[in-house]
This record gives C-alpha cells, sequence and structure tokens, in this order.
C-alpha cells in the first residue's frame, strides 16, 4: 500500500501559460478521511518488468504531493483481460473510488465492464481510443493525438490537400481515420489513403497512387527501415519537386531517420523533451534507472486518479504538466494533450521547431 497525493492541476480558463509543472514541490500534509486509489498493472509475465517500472513512476506520483489521506492499492492483473478484472474486482471490493490502469486494450475493455457498474472512472495505460468513453480516458500517446497535432501544424503554413501512405494495419487505419477528421477540423477536403500490406507492400506503386492526387502534404505512417523506403519511394514519384512530408512520433527514437534525403525537413509530433528529461531525472535519481517511454504513462494516470479521489470528481478541464508533457482531462474521456512539432535534420537529431502547446480542445 502506497500513500501519497495527487498533482495540485491549475484550472485554467483556456489554452495558455499557468500550468503547473509536474515537478512543483509538495503540499502541506492534509489531515481528514482516507480515500483510496487502485493501481492496475502487470507485475508478473512477460510485461512484469514494465509494471515495476510503472509501479516507481506512481510512487513519484504520490512523493511530488504531500496529501497523507489518498491510499494507493497496486494489484497485478498477470497480463491478461480476465486478471485484470478480477483485479478491478478486489479493487472496487477495497472501496477504490478511481483505477489508474491497465495497460493493453483487451485488459482495458476488461476493467471498464467491471468498473462501469460502480461508476468509478478509469485512467487506463493503453492508446486505443476507441476505448475512451464517458468516464475512461485513455492516456497512451494516440494516432489521433498525433495527426491532429501536425495537420493542425501543417494548415497553418497555408497546407490543404494531405495524403497518407501507411501500412494496412490498426496503427494505419487509426491514423486514416484521424486524418479524414483533422482535415475537416481545419477546413481541408477529404485526404487521399493509400495503405500497403504491413509486410512485402509495394512503396513504388503506394507513392505512384499518392502522387496521382497531386498532394500539398503526404503522411508517412511507417517507422524505421519502412519510413525511410516510404520516403525514397516518394521521391522518385515526385520527381519535380516533393510535397511536405510529415511523420508520427515513431520518428522521435529513429536516430538514423535523417540518413534517408528525402525525409530531411520533415515534419513529426513528439512528448515535449523538456518535460520528458525532467521525469526522466527524477526516475533516476529515485531508482538508480532510466524509465521506459510507456513509464510515464502511469505517472501521469495515478496523479488523475489520486486527483479525483481527493476531490471526488475527475479534473475535466484543468492542465497540467505530465511526464511528457501538458495533459488536460475532457469530457467524454477525450484528452487534450500537448506535443512538440519536430523537423527531421541531416544525419543528426531532429530539431523542435514548435513548442508543446498547453491542450484546450480535442483538436490539440
Amino acid at each position: 500500500m502506497l500513500i501519497g497525493c495527487a498533482p495540485q492541476a491549475q484550472r485554467l480558463a483556456g489554452p495558455g501559460p499557468g500550468i503547473t509543472p509536474w515537478n512543483a514541490g509538495p503540499a502541506a500534509a492534509v489531515e481528514g478521511p482516507r480515500v483510496r486509489v487502485g493501481l492496475l498493472l502487470p507485475l508478473t509475465g512477460g510485461n512484469g518488468p514494465l509494471g515495476q517500472s510503472m509501479l516507481n513512476a506512481a510512487q513519484l506520483a504520490l512523493f511530488d504531493q504531500g496529501d497523507r489521506r489518498v491510499e494507493v492499492l497496486p494489484r497485478d492483473t498477470r497480463g491478461t483481460p480476465a486478471g485484470a478484472a478480477d483485479a478491478a474486482r478486489n479493487l472496487l471490493s477495497q472501496g477504490a473510488v478511481a483505477l489508474a490502469g491497465p495497460l493493453t486494450l483487451g485488459e482495458t475493455a476488461a476493467v471498464v465492464s467491471v468498473a462501469r457498474a460502480s461508476d468509478v472512472p478509469v485512467f487506463a495505460f493503453t492508446s486505443d481510443e476507441a476505448q475512451a468513453s464517458a468516464r475512461v480516458w485513455v492516456l497512451g500517446l494516440t494516432p489521433g493525438q498525433q495527426v491532429r497535432r501536425v495537420v493542425a501544424a501543417a494548415a497553418e503554413t497555408g497546407t490543404r490537400r494531405f495524403a497518407l501512405m501507411a501500412p494496412d494495419d490498426a496503427f494505419g487505419q487509426r491514423l486514416a481515420a484521424a486524418l479524414r477528421q483533422s482535415a475537416q477540423l481545419v477546413g481541408a477536403p477529404p485526404p487521399t489513403v493509400v495503405l500497403t500490406p504491413p509486410r512485402g507492400g509495394d512503396m513504388a506503386a503506394a507513392a505512384a497512387q499518392v502522387a496521382a492526387a497531386t498532394p500539398e502534404a503526404v503522411l508517412i505512417g511507417h517507422g524505421g527501415s519502412g519510413a525511410r523506403a516510404a520516403g525514397a519511394a516518394l521521391a522518385a514519384a515526385f520527381p519535380a519537386g516533393m510535397p511536405k512530408i510529415l511523420g508520427t512520433s515513431l520518428w522521435a527514437a529513429d536516430a538514423g531517420i535523417g540518413n534517408e534525403p528525402a525525409l530531411v525537413g520533415a515534419w513529426f509530433p513528439a512528448p515535449d523533451p523538456e518535460a520528458r528529461g525532467r521525469f526522466d531525472a527524477q526516475y533516476a535519481a529515485a531508482f538508480g534507472d532510466r524509465p521506459t517511454r510507456l513509464t510515464g504513462v502511469a505517472y501521469d494516470a495515478l496523479a488523475l486518479a489520486a486527483r479525483t479521489a481527493r476531490d471526488g470528481s475527475p479534473p475535466v478541464g484543468e492542465a497540467f504538466m505530465g511526464a511528457d508533457g501538458p495533459v488536460r482531462l475532457l469530457d467524454g474521456g477525450a484528452l487534450g494533450r500537448g506535443l512538440a512539432i519536430f523537423a527531421v535534420r541531416q544525419g543528426g537529431e531532429a530539431q523542435m521547431i514548435q513548442p508543446a502547446p498547453v491542450p484546450g480542445a480535442p483538436g490539440s
């Protein structure tokens, strides 16, 4: 059992300065009745090491403030939907008034079916936006958040005709849905969408199909070597000059993305590096290890769940500085996430060209 408190998020009238940093100093301890929060983690099985890292991050979220009324009850989901449902039922029987986790979409669906009858809010780690609903927030970095941010940035430069070149898998299909929605949000016509088999797709044929639509910007949904192959294919398909190339946060961890000339200057969204740097440093100081990218989601989820338990309702409309930058809960399970925009540089680390804004609406 862990004892701690949620972050002191600052209520904002709209996007703007004044957001509370995630590592603000501990508040004065508050006396009063205890409230319980459930923490659903894969502490055994293949994801056991990740679960332990997420448990560490949850402890940081509690330590950053000093309200000793909040008790956190960690439970092992065993990495399965059945295990997650069992853990959720146990937590509800123990009086948990909010749940942080679980990890995967299958586990999340199982937990939501248990929590809904008790009207207990869930702050899940998954990045599948389809799991979001009233009183269920998805805190992973979603394809929709990425596409909305990079399309909005491109639209600010006058870009209106968009296309997508991506693998025909769950990620690519979510990118396609998000691009259609994002184009509508910025007043652009419906985009051209070209999806290829995840393995062995004909990049040249896909690039030719994209080029036939004469887009002003092409979003590449591939990562790693697939992104570089897509870039080279597009360069061949646009001999008179490339359209603006956009990417996803998959590129943030790819040190070699700038080795493909066609991708130099491309834009992609990714979490705020300054916020993440602070979180990584605090985690390393406390636990002597570097956290994985997913670890930060547990920090945010536990902080929000604890704040919900303390105040009696989810902090919808409030913004705070999470492990990966600014986050704001919105109605209906939507999450506004501030993402920075980076430009790919030749042979080197990508350069941030737009900082992460404080989110205020689903299009942020």
